[in-house]
């Protein structure tokens, strides 16, 4: 998968996943990860999806109807590049944490919904649902951080309600942050993140 990694030196063992919204790259969300913590090493993945030429991470039938054939298929595409990355990149997999806004919060959410340690947290700006009628795995102590809009089209809060209730049944530790607006990512929402962030792992080493 196209990507960029960048190495720090210093004794944070985080790696963050970077995971772009729709037509997005892999550079997209680099300043947001600097602004939850700059001193995590950064694995930013571009999706292998293109619709009419933009970068997803997995086919929809439309408007927030995702393939879910592909998501299944692409949710493994990127477990087993992670498991791979880790190895050439050195960095230790079982540190890595996603930051997703949109398509790229949906496939994270996706990789908690499908495997069981994928992820060591997550922050989720506006995700939906992905997959609905299937047992998650045990996500026991998992910190999530998901960022909603109360007026957001495309991801309805019932929708946000719903999410935030299967991960939760499942055992993770989910912390919502509500804005008034709608699909956008707000400078005010990072902000809640990385003092969401601070709280559940840069104080922990």
């Amino acid at each position: 998968m196209k990507h960029l990694f960048q190495k720090e030196s210093t004794q944070n063992e985080s790696t963050f996943l970077l995971l772009h919204g729709t037509g997005g790259t892999e550079h997209d969300l680099l300043p947001v990860g600097s602004m939850i913590d700059d001193t995590v090493s950064v694995l930013s993945v571009r999706g292998n999806v293109s619709e009419h030429g933009m970068p997803r991470f997995f086919k929809r039938l439309s408007e927030g109807v995702f393939d879910e054939e592909d998501l299944i298929f692409r949710t493994r595409e990127l477990y087993e590049f992670l498991d791979t990355a880790a190895g050439e990149r050195e960095f230790d997999r079982d540190q890595v944490i996603a930051v997703g806004y949109s398509n790229g919060a949906n496939i994270a959410g996706s990789l908690l919904f499908h495997y069981e340690q994928s992820l060591k947290g997550a922050i989720l700006f506006h995700p939906m649902v992905p997959r609905r009628g299937i047992d998650l795995p045990d996500l026991t102590g998992i910190p999530v951080f998901i960022g909603a809009g109360k007026n957001d089209p495309i991801c309805k809060p019932e929708e946000t309600e719903e999410l935030i209730h299967m991960l939760k049944e499942a055992g993770a530790d989910v912390t919502v942050h509500w804005e008034s607006f709608g699909h956008q990512l707000t400078g005010s929402e990072v902000d809640a993140a990385a003092w969401w962030y601070k709280d559940n792992f840069h104080q922990k080493g």
